[in-house]
C-alpha cells in the first residue's frame, strides 16, 4: 500500500497554518527532515493493525494519518491527497471517526473548509467511552442470565460473561487513573494535539 504513494503526498499540511507538517515525531523545527516515505510506511503499517483489531480500512487510514500530523488536524483535501484517495472515502472514514468520537470536525478561521481533528486526550476519552459500553453490555448480559436461568449452562455462561465485563470496567477506570499520574512523570508536554 504505501509503496506507491510520493513523499510529497505524505507532506501535506496539516492544519494549513505556516510552518505546520503533515507528520510527527519531532518538534516543528525538525519536521522538513523527516523521511517521508518512512512516515508513509507507518502510517499505512498501523493503520493495517488497527484494521486488523477491527476498524473500519480507510477511517484506519485517515486516523494514523491525523495521529501522524503535526497539528493532529488536517482538511479533507490534505487527507485525500496525503493518503490519494478520493473525498467520497475521505468523507466516509471522518464520518466512522466522528460517529465513535475519535476526530470532530472543526471550521477553519476565516474559510469556509472543515478541518478533522483529533479530540484531546484521545486514547483516555475512547478507553472512557469504551467503558460506557461496557455498562449496557453488562446490563443486558445480567437481563440475558436471569431470562436463561442461571442454573442452565446458557445462563451461567452468560452470567459469567456479564462478570468479566464488570471487572473490566472496575480495572479500566482505576487504569485510566493511574495512566494519568504516570503520564505526568514522562515529560510528553500537555496532552492533547501536541501528544
Amino acid at each position: 500500500m504505501a509503496d506507491d504513494m510520493t513523499d510529497a503526498n505524505v507532506n501535506a499540511g496539516t492544519s494549513g497554518a505556516p510552518g505546520s507538517s503533515g507528520t510527527s515525531g519531532t518538534s516543528g523545527g525538525d519536521a522538513g527532515a523527516r523521511d517521508g516515505e518512512a512516515v508513509s510506511r507507518f502510517v499505512e503499517r498501523f493503520a493495517a493493525q488497527l484494521t486488523d483489531a477491527g476498524m473500519q480500512r480507510m477511517a484506519a487510514r485517515v486516523f494514523a494519518q491525523l495521529l501522524a500530523s503535526d497539528g493532529a488536524a488536517m482538511t479533507s483535501a490534505e487527507l485525500g491527497e496525503a493518503l490519494q484517495i478520493s473525498p467520497a472515502a475521505v468523507s466516509g472514514a471522518v464520518s466512522y471517526l466522528t460517529q465513535v468520537n475519535m476526530v470532530s470536525r472543526e471550521r477553519e478561521p476565516g474559510s469556509r473548509r472543515d478541518r478533522y481533528v483529533l479530540h484531546n486526550e484521545l486514547w483516555y476519552e475512547t478507553f472512557t467511552r469504551r467503558d460506557q459500553v461496557l455498562t449496557l453490555w453488562e446490563k443486558t448480559l445480567r437481563e440475558g442470565a436471569a431470562t436463561l436461568g442461571t442454573d442452565s449452562p446458557a445462563g451461567a455462561r452468560v452470567a459469567e460473561t456479564a462478570a468479566f465485563f464488570e471487572f473490566m470496567q472496575g480495572e479500566m477506570l482505576g487504569l485510566m487513573d493511574r495512566w494519568r499520574t504516570h503520564r505526568a512523570t514522562l515529560g510528553l508536554g500537555p496532552a492533547g494535539r501536541s501528544l
